[in-house]
């Protein structure tokens, strides 16, 4: 391993704030593959809001607004996803793929030139099942915006697609999400998945996934991004925010939905609750349109409905995702490139949402993405 670099390209997150924190380094300190390690020569690495969340301070309870609205809680001692202050610098980045280009002891050698994906949730592997022992990649470690990573061999797959590394960039995050809410959510052949926020990389994925499963998908997004949402399987698209969404969904040719499947909430909680069938589920993922929501506990009890959240992944779940891939069950959804260098730009055309499904920037060694939840 004596030729490989010592530095590397990276853009390094300084701290809670703007997009001013993150900074573009052409030689930032490479990193060195331990035991039980890969070494990745990365190829693509997706963004999410997750990444957006963390940089703003989002995810501390001192704020109440939508996502990106946090850039004043730069101090904020619970600003990221787990509830505990991370470690700055920090090279964020999770949904990673590239090849694997050394490996350390006790690592199986055959893994050396393989294109492997990342799993992005980072576990005890003695106990890999215990919430209480997740950390997520480019949050409690040093992620993909790099040209390098290291990373325990448990979360590397092998995979086996004609897909670039930059399509492959919009799967790890986006789909696995949208796979552990529906099921959390238990969906099954002739369930009716009602999507808010379906234009986005969970929002699309979870169109796809829930048409593998059997269930019909309705989408809610913007008009001008309606047709490419039937595009990837939505059987109605209804208006991003309607006033009455009861009629909107009637007007569809539905009375109600079996499952309402979120990464918005905001003010249309109270509307997507009221559309679920008696013994519905609510599964919710994200908050894009704030966090603070008003809830009748009546519309839950006297329906019997089930509201669940989801977050930490099982093991095992990244396996299916690769299979899926693998076989051809799910397509990628690629909107725009970016260079590297021109992270901050990718990161501003992400959370302004005027695409349907996933950024994805480029430089001469590598391929970034950004990926919408």
């Amino acid at each position: 391993m004596n030729d490989l670099p010592k530095t590397m390209r990276a853009v390094v997150l300084t701290g809670h704030g703007g997009l001013d924190k993150l900074e573009f380094h052409t030689d930032w300190p490479a990193p060195v593959c331990g035991e039980g390690e890969v070494l990745i020569r990365v190829g693509a690495c997706g963004l999410n809001n997750t990444d957006v969340n963390t940089r703003t301070g989002w995810y501390s309870k001192s704020v109440s607004g939508a996502t990106g609205e946090g850039d004043g809680e730069a101090e904020a001692d619970d600003a990221a996803w787990g509830g505990a202050p991370i470690a700055f610098p920090r090279i964020q980045g999770a949904d990673v793929v590239g090849v694997v280009a050394a490996v350390g002891a006790g690592v199986d050698k055959n893994l050396s030139g393989r294109r492997v994906m990342v799993d992005t949730w980072l576990r005890d592997w003695n106990d890999p099942g215990n919430l209480e022992k997740t950390g997520y990649l480019g949050s409690e470690c040093d992620g993909g915006y790099a040209e390098w990573l290291s990373v325990d061999a448990c979360n590397v797959h092998a995979v086996d697609s004609t897909l670039s590394d930059a399509e492959l960039a919009t799967f790890a995050t986006a789909y696995v999400t949208a796979e552990n809410m529906l099921n959390r959510a238990a969906v099954t052949t002739g369930d009716t998945v009602l999507i808010p926020g379906a234009s986005g990389g969970v929002g699309s994925a979870l169109i796809q996934l829930a048409n593998r499963r059997g269930a019909r998908a309705i989408a809610m997004c913007g008009a001008d991004k309606a047709d490419a949402v039937r595009a990837i399987g939505a059987a109605a698209v209804l208006p991003r925010a309607p006033g009455d969404l009861q009629a909107a969904l009637s007007d569809a040719g539905y009375a109600a939905v079996t499952v309402v499947a979120d990464v918005v909430g905001g003010k249309l909680f109270p509307q997507l609750l009221s559309v679920l069938s008696r013994g519905g589920r609510y599964t919710c993922a994200g908050a894009i349109a704030g966090p603070m929501v008003e809830l009748d506990l009546r519309t839950c009890y006297l329906h019997d409905l089930t509201l669940s959240g989801a977050t930490v992944t099982p093991p095992g779940a990244f396996a299916d995702l690769v299979g899926y891939i693998e076989r051809g069950e799910i397509k990628p959804l690629l909107a725009a490139t970016y260079p590297l260098e021109k992270l901050r730009d990718a990161q501003r055309a992400f959370m302004e949402k005027g695409h349907v499904g996933n950024i994805v920037g480029c430089n001469a060694n590598a391929s970034f993405s950004a990926v919408h939840i």
